[in-house]
């Protein structure tokens, strides 16, 4: 299941469809052809992909009166190492290009710095010249809001930042710009918003807006409702998942084994708790670190 920050960001790029063009152009100093509308399209790209495989967010910008489509934009959350991603974007890039018939980005947004580098790897097809470098949004692309005009024209941005830098020193003033938005959102938006940028919060801030919301604060959205209990036990596991894979690598580490990536890619991206405890266990008699992934002898 998504855990609640993907979801959070993948509803931002939804419910703003230019943020996607903005973050190329502002942060990322990407050319953006100038567009008349920005569009959300379906991301479902079951004819080549299997049917679990679809990317988060496509958006298309248009051009003239036909809406003829410009630039096609895949945006991709990605908070955790997965393996299968090298493989997969590079198909969603040129699927969606084929689909739309224009030139074709891959974004990829992360809210963590080890994240952003792991994603902006780039990807040998293993075709000459076809080597796929994804776009990443990372922390040092994300703008530190704390302008109540700035959150005011980009609320989405100013959400972003909140769940980029919340817990920084500009935890606070990042809290107080959002208020400013939230009074201009519809119902729905300004709920889902509040619940993610309150959660986002070092405590200080997140003490502080509670009280100037008057306190008694609880999760209002739909959307929260529906993934806070869930993203909890999510957490937990995750952590736990987190500490007994850097444990394994620790181990090999520790007994002076070499460390293929391929490995410590495989081991960062289990989420199988039985697994993780028998190559804890294996890595404490193996002598060469791929026979870790051995099954035969497991």
């Amino acid at each position: 299941m998504p855990s609640v920050t993907h979801e959070a960001l993948v509803e931002l790029f939804k419910n703003r469809p230019t943020l996607a063009a903005e973050m190329l152009q502002d942060a990322l100093s990407q050319p953006v052809p100038a567009f008349t509308e920005a569009r959300v399209e379906s991301s479902d790209l079951a004819e080549i992909v299997p049917s679990d495989r679809r990317a988060d967010v496509v958006v298309v910008l248009q051009v003239g009166d036909q809406q003829r489509p410009a630039m096609a934009i895949v945006v991709e959350v990605q908070l955790g190492v997965d393996p299968d991603k090298p493989y997969v974007w590079p198909v969603y890039v040129v699927q969606t290009r084929a689909r739309h018939r224009c030139p074709t980005r891959l974004l990829v947004v992360t809210i963590d710095a080890a994240m952003a580098r792991w994603c902006s790897r780039p990807i040998d097809t293993g075709h000459p010249g076809l080597t796929l470098t994804p776009l990443v949004l990372g922390p040092a692309g994300v703008p530190v809001v704390t302008d109540a005009e700035q959150a005011k024209a980009a609320p989405e941005v100013a959400v972003l930042s909140a769940m980029t830098h919340g817990q920084s020193g500009a935890g606070q003033a990042i809290g107080v710009a959002f208020l400013a938005a939230a009074a201009g959102l519809d119902e729905a938006r300004r709920a889902l918003y509040t619940d993610v940028v309150l959660s986002s919060l070092n405590e200080a801030a997140r003490r502080m807006l509670e009280a100037m919301m008057k306190s008694g604060y609880e999760f209002q959205s739909e959307f929260a409702r529906s993934y806070v209990a869930k993203g909890r036990e999510e957490g937990i596991r995750e952590g736990a998942l987190k500490a007994k894979a850097h444990d394994v690598l620790a181990f090999l580490e520790a007994r002076g084994l070499e460390v293929p990536a391929d490995v410590r890619e495989r081991v960062l991206a289990s989420t199988d708790i039985a697994e993780l405890d028998r190559w804890i266990r294996r890595a404490a008699v193996v002598s060469d670190a791929r026979e870790l992934l051995d099954t035969a002898g497991s």
